[in-house]
Parts: C-alpha cells; structure tokens; sequence
C-alpha cells in the first residue's frame, strides 16, 4: 500500500503486492466464515495442511516487509520534493488506523491498525544507518520467531523493509539477477529443511481442531515463514524478469497497484457471500477456497480495468486525499 505517483511505482513491488493478497485471503476467509474443522481422512483435512505447510505466515510477512518499503519511499520522496515526508506520513498512519478500526469491526485481527502503529513506532528508524536496521531487523526477527510471537513480528518484518528501501533494493534488483537467483536457492533449500520439520509434527485428522500437536505445527509454521515468504518473494522477482511471465502475471500488477482497495474489498466479499450463500459456520476449508478463486476472478477483471482508466484505485484516491488534503486527479489523460 503506497502512495507513490503513477511515474514513479516501481513495479516489482505491485506484482509482490499483489502476489501476497493471494495468499492473505487463503488464510483469512476461515475464521470470517467460521469455516469448520475438517473431518478425518477427508480432502478437507489435506487442503487445511496444505494451507498451514504454504500459506499461512507466509504472504502476511511479504504484506509486512513491503509496507515498511513502502513508508521508506514515500516519506524519501516527499522529502526530495520539498515536502515535510515524515508529517505527511504520520497523517497518513492516523488515516490508515481509522480505516483499520472501522475494518476490524467487521473482520477481528485485520492488520491495517497493527500497521498503523508499528508505523508510529519505527518513524525514527527512518533515519537510523541501513546496516544497523538490518542486523537489528535481523536479530529481532529471529529472536521472535523462535518465539513463534506472530503479531510482534510486524516489527522487525517492516523494518527490514525500510533497511531494504535505504538500500535501493528493489531500484536495483534488475541489475543484481544473479545474486537474487543464488539468494532463492538459499532460501529454497532452507524451505524445504524448514517445512520437512514441520511435517513431521502434523497432527493427525483427528486431532486439527483442538491438541498440542497442532499447536506446536502452527507455532513452526510462524518460525519458519519469513524464510518461504523469502523464496516466494525471489521466485516472483525471477519470473518477471522473463517477457512472457511478465505479461502473464501483469494482472498480479494491477492488483497490487490496488492492494488497499482489494484488501478491503476481500472483505466485503467475503462477508457479502457469507450472508447471501448462508455460508456462516456452514462451510468447510476446502469449500473456502473456492469462493477464494471467485474472489480472485472479479478483482483481478476488476483491477485491470479500472487502472486503464484512473490512476489510483478507489480507497487509494481516498486515502491519498487525505493525506495530502487535496484532490488528487483521479481519471488517466487520454
């Protein structure tokens, strides 16, 4: 979620964007529909393995660390353009948390207001040396990870993304495609480590709704995310270097453009099938995904389209609008 002008995105991070949103809705989809505990032996039970082994914590640490890139870029390049950045930004936090609270009254553990809040915190580190933000990033991101402290891990997540924005990262990953290829085989191979392990500690059918097994296989799964998100994250970078895939993928792109529009908006429609479909504790994991794929298919039409025609997505013009407390041009010159 940025507020970066239309000649000024850098795109890697909206197809990143994007790419993550797919993974967020997989997870949060369950507990807004009270989807219900899989039955043994079942399709259902797989599909919720599948879901703890590659999904969960993995596309939220992608959302995160992007969202600290992005509080990087935006208070640099107000700042470059004689702006106060860091004001702007702190009004555009308070935007963000009211939108949150408004949110989380609908879906309980959003992260819009987590977000608005480590981005109060970590303002200051905006002027702290790279390298010192990314050893301590670094430090504090496996400190809590051992911990399995999920919700603290926004912390260090966002401000390795800030570290990554001083560093020109994502600027410059088009010229570091070798490196960014041997950094993904790295991050392949202690994937699989990582999510071995975790198999290993699977609880049977049997006992996925309540036990201490599953709790111990959830808690792995948040130790070792930002290790797959990291894979993820390289594979993406690696794609779309290739013309094909990235005309492919240019769909991800206008989603990600959109991330806080369509973040919302999942939401919305997934609450909005809930009610028409009578879908409430009435639904199981498997069934979940396929109003996902639903999902996937109106706001991806819906994306592309509306970004042929405006340069911001509906709550992105709202939010920039805010921020800035002006009209900002909504329609593309023709």
């Amino acid at each position: 979620m940025s507020a970066i002008g239309d000649n000024e995105r850098i795109d890697v991070l909206d197809y990143l964007r994007g790419f993550a949103l797919l993974g967020i809705i997989l997870v949060n989809i369950g507990p807004l529909l009270a989807a219900n505990p899989p039955a043994a032996n079942s399709a259902d039970a797989a599909y919720w393995r599948f879901l703890y082994l590659f999904i969960e914590g993995r596309f939220y640490t992608i959302f995160t660390f992007l969202f600290g890139v992005g509080l990087f870029l935006f208070i640099d390049r107000a700042n470059t353009k004689g702006k106060k950045g860091q004001v702007l930004f702190v009004r555009r936090l308070i935007v963000l948390f009211i939108f949150g609270w408004v949110h989380v009254q609908f879906h309980p553990g959003e992260a819009l207001t987590i977000y608005a809040i480590s981005g109060l915190i970590l303002l200051p580190f905006y002027k702290v040396n790279r390298n010192v933000n990314f050893i301590f990033g670094i430090i504090m991101l496996v400190v809590l990870g051992l911990f399995a402290a999920k919700i603290f891990m926004v912390i260090p997540l966002m401000l390795l993304g800030i570290a990554a924005g001083q560093y020109h990262l994502f600027q410059r990953i088009r010229h570091c495609i070798k490196e960014t290829a041997v950094f993904t085989v790295i991050m392949l191979v202690l994937s699989l480590a990582g999510l071995t392990f975790q198999y290993q500690t699977a609880p049977s059918p049997a006992q996925v709704a309540n036990s201490i097994q599953t709790q111990q296989f959830l808690n792995i799964g948040v130790t070792i995310g930002p290790v797959i998100s990291a894979f993820y994250a390289g594979c993406i970078v690696m794609l779309i270097q290739v013309p094909f895939f990235r005309q492919l993928l240019a769909p991800l792109k206008s989603y990600g453009r959109m991330a806080f529009t369509n973040y919302l908006m999942q939401t919305t429609l997934i609450l909005l099938a809930g009610k028409i479909l009578q879908l409430q504790n009435h639904i199981n994991y498997l069934q979940t995904l396929y109003i996902c794929l639903a999902i996937y298919v109106i706001q991806l039409i819906y994306s592309t389209l509306w970004l042929r025609y405006f340069k911001f997505g509906p709550m992105e013009w709202v939010w920039r609008a805010l921020t800035y407390q002006e009209l900002p041009p909504m329609r593309k010159s023709s």
